[in-house]
């Protein structure tokens, strides 16, 4: 009966659920924990974090792109993602140190996303654009770098 009333509560309202389960936990109470939902949000949240890292580091990528490929539309715009991005992904991998060991993958599924909207925020064909991430994550991170035009490397 438990059982049926926690699992409810985890379907019908996932508030009251997760700070029931929160008291649970700290109270020490463990036999009466929803331990496969716990474990499942659990993990649920590192893959939250995981998209959170490709998700900004499309955004970077997406403006460093642009920056590239439309040095004529370079703008303060522009300027501005770029800082608030490097500060954003820092501050993300600061909070979650363990994704450092992903970020190799993470810049492969984002620099794929990225080239998409630069594709579509352009209007330039996909041939413009390098088939294989041109930045390094260092240079993404680094504030001095803004990437030259291209054709005047």
């Amino acid at each position: 009966m438990i059982e049926r009333s926690v699992a409810g509560l985890y379907e019908h309202d996932f508030h009251a659920w997760a700070n029931e389960q929160a008291g649970l936990l700290r109270a020490g109470k463990l036999a009466a924990v929803d331990r496969a939902h716990v474990a499942e949000e659990i993990e649920s949240m590192g893959r939250g974090e995981r998209r959170e890292l490709v998700n900004r580091l499309v955004v970077l990528l997406l403006h460093l792109l642009k920056w590239r490929f439309q040095a004529e539309r370079q703008g303060n715009s522009w300027r501005l993602t770029i800082k608030e991005q490097r500060i954003l992904l820092r501050s993300h991998l600061e909070d979650n140190p363990s994704l450092k060991s992903q970020i190799n993958w993470a810049i492969t599924q984002a620099y794929q996303l990225a080239l998409i909207e630069a594709e579509r925020e352009t209007g330039l064909p996909e041939s413009t654009f390098p088939v294989i991430c041109p930045f390094r994550f260092d240079q993404m991170l680094d504030n001095g770098f803004w990437p030259e035009a291209a054709g005047s490397d």
